[in-house]
């Protein structure tokens, strides 16, 4: 399963994102992933199997499916939360 953060410039904030995705699925036990980082203009549909935004840029993002919208993007707990959630819905663990 490949997952991908997103973010306005594709720098910074997704690189957080997306080290912070790898760290919550190890801790949910999930072994087969990706994970990459992308600023929204850079970004296609096809990239991921799974979108991680924030919450301002939920909007921007709607083409983006499936997709997990953060209230914050440094909170943890959330994004752990919120994959583990959707792993659960989709049968993946």
């Amino acid at each position: 399963m490949k997952f991908q953060a997103m973010c306005s410039s594709g720098l910074g904030s997704s690189f957080l994102v997306e080290m912070n995705i790898k760290q919550a699925l190890e801790n949910i036990g999930l072994t087969d992933f990706e994970v990459s980082h992308s600023d929204i203009g850079g970004a296609t549909k096809n990239d991921a199997d799974v979108f991680i935004v924030g919450r301002d840029l939920e909007d921007a993002t709607k083409e983006f499916t499936p997709r997990i919208v953060l209230n914050s993007i440094i909170d943890k707990e959330e994004l752990e939360e919120k994959l583990r959630a959707f792993l659960q819905e989709n049968g993946q663990i």
